[in-house]
């Protein structure tokens, strides 16, 4: 003991004397060890990872690329077609970390990569098969117009006052499938539904339709009650629980796990009761009604996942003033955050099954098409060399690219003069996509 008590005082003396712990002071060891802290940051690096849903964010990332980089060349008047080095301008734009003309040549099947007929310098053009998906998807959201207007009701039902910012709304628009002029088509055509309060604010009218304030979790809660003969009491306050393969299940969690199930809590539509949180319980239990909250703002989307820097911008107006990746993190078996790229995607785990959506809609379907063409890369592409040749050997002439179809732009009077020299029609592709020159 006087040794220990010397160490004491020498510590004391001098702060920047080290204690040299053994086998006799052991205790002192214990006292003075430093304690892991447990933070949203350590939880997010030590969770147990689902490698089917990160491969899948990772897709649906690269597929936002490619639609940004649509919608870039959309904006220019000039043709259906843009210039690689002005594209080389949108490196900063898009966030790209590769260049511009090796990101279009990775996905021949998208992008159309050929040589100006005029100018002579490399341009590039979305493909038919790729654009024929993007009317598609355009025209399938333009049929769901009643099923959008049904989903901007129920989230104006979640929230505390009735009302919703329209910015938060244009953030998740892809992820609500709504139309891109959803401010017109929806909130301004249905009048009798919606009432701008502001330039940015968006009212529901009536909130006594009681059909919409029932919440998806219900249905699974009437399947598990009924086919599964479980009590009320265990079923009407319980959440679906899907863990990742290889999640470590510790000491006394599943009791934990089993009293959260049953726990009441408000439920997300029944915005006129009060949520008191300074009872005992009270914070747990608002805790579980932003877990409903959430869970219920999943369940209206379309893949059944959202950025997590996106939600955010609801918090105020649903009324969940909680840390959102915190809670995402304390319920793994409810949600998966994944970090795949510079965003952070939260995906609801009983949607998937094996990587998945277990109930598909038609807006997936299309976007599901558009990230098997992206995927297929530079295979396949054989059958594109080969009908480029074929043309070609009729043409007698190099194929260079295919926009007369389009309808009139800018640049059709490029084609008429090829007409007029040649005495032919091209058909103008990409010839330089096997080789991959420029």
């Amino acid at each position: 003991m006087t040794r220990v008590l010397q160490t004491f005082i020498k510590h004391k003396l001098n702060p920047h004397f080290s204690i040299s712990f053994g086998p006799f002071n052991s205790s002192i060891q214990l006292r003075w060890k430093k304690k892991p802290t447990s933070t949203a940051r350590t939880r997010l690096e030590t969770r147990t990872r689902d490698l089917k849903l990160d491969q899948l964010s990772a897709h649906f990332k690269k597929l936002n690329l490619i639609l940004h980089l649509h919608n870039l060349m959309t904006d220019k008047k000039r043709g259906p077609f843009v210039s690689l080095q002005l594209m080389s301008r949108w490196n900063n734009i898009v966030g790209l970390n590769i260049g511009i003309g090796a990101f279009l040549r990775k996905y021949p099947h998208v992008f159309d990569v050929f040589t100006h007929p005029l100018k002579r310098n490399v341009c590039c053009r979305i493909t038919d098969k790729m654009m024929g998906l993007l009317n598609d998807e355009h025209n399938v959201v333009r049929n769901l117009e009643l099923e959008n207007v049904k989903r901007v009701k129920k989230i104006l039902l979640i929230s505390v006052n009735g009302t919703i910012h329209v910015h938060a709304l244009r953030l998740v628009r892809r992820e609500l499938g709504l139309p891109e002029d959803f401010r017109d088509s929806i909130l301004g055509k249905y009048c009798e539904d919606f009432r701008l309060v502001d330039l940015e604010i968006v009212e529901l009218v009536d909130r006594g339709d009681e059909s919409l304030r029932v919440a998806k979790i219900e249905e699974w809660r009437e399947r598990e009650y009924r086919e599964k003969w479980l009590s009320e009491f265990e079923t009407k306050y319980a959440f679906p629980i899907d863990f990742p393969t290889g999640f470590k299940i510790g000491a006394g969690f599943k009791e934990k796990l089993k009293n959260w199930q049953r726990m009441n809590y408000v439920k997300p539509y029944d915005v006129n009761e009060v949520v008191r949180v300074r009872t005992c319980g009270g914070i747990e239990r608002f805790e579980k009604r932003a877990v409903a909250i959430l869970h219920e703002l999943l369940s209206l989307t379309v893949e059944k996942m959202i950025e997590v820097e996106r939600i955010v911008h609801f918090r105020k107006d649903l009324g969940i003033e909680v840390n959102i990746r915190e809670l995402i993190l304390k319920h793994p078996g409810i949600f998966y955050i994944s970090t795949k790229g510079s965003t952070q995607l939260v995906f609801l785990r009983e949607a998937y099954s094996k990587g998945c959506l277990v109930e598909t809609n038609q807006i997936h379907d299309v976007r599901r098409r558009m990230v098997e063409l992206m995927v297929m890369g530079c295979r396949n592409t054989k059958e594109m060399k080969i009908e480029k040749e074929e043309i070609k050997d009729k043409t007698g002439s190099q194929v260079v690219y295919t926009g007369c179809e389009r309808g009139g732009r800018d640049t059709d009077f490029v084609i008429s003069i090829l007409e007029k020299c040649h005495g032919h029609d091209y058909d103008y592709g990409a010839s330089d996509i096997e080789d991959g020159s420029e």
